[in-house]
């Protein structure tokens, strides 16, 4: 899994373009203030050890949520940072997964409409913890 953590004054998108034939339809935009972000890469190894990664990632989300002090956090799936790509079904479960555990845990979770291309509109500060990259 690859894991780019991009904390955000502001964040928004809009979608364009459906790339998941099964995508539920979304075309509704949105917008948030004061928010992390992760943009996530699910891995076609990560099929196998699926528990761990989610522990870890989940591990991850609320230690750079911590750092930058916000209960706020945006899901988005960004097939971008590997060539290594899972599946869209269990990458689309594997989301819902951790946003349960993120609910539970005390976040507000958001995840940008799944398998859709997006317009992004991204304000982030340049301090230290403002973007972070894992690979997990």
């Amino acid at each position: 899994m690859k894991l780019l953590l991009i904390y955000c004054d502001k964040f928004g998108y809009k979608p364009t373009t459906k790339t998941v034939e099964e995508a539920v339809e979304n075309n509704q935009p949105a917008q948030f203030e004061n928010i992390q972000t992760a943009f996530i890469q699910v891995e076609q190894e990560d099929v196998e050890r699926e528990k761990d990664v989610e522990t870890k990632l989940v591990k991850n989300l609320k230690w750079v949520c911590g750092k930058n002090q916000v209960k706020q956090l945006v899901l988005h799936s960004f097939a971008h940072l590997s060539n290594s790509k899972a599946d869209p079904e269990f990458t689309k479960l594997f989301f819902d997964k951790v946003e349960a555990r993120m609910k539970n845990a005390g976040y507000e979770v958001f995840q940008t409409p799944f398998g859709y291309f997006l317009d992004l509109q991204i304000d982030a500060p340049g301090f230290s913890l403002a973007r972070v990259f894992k690979d997990i």
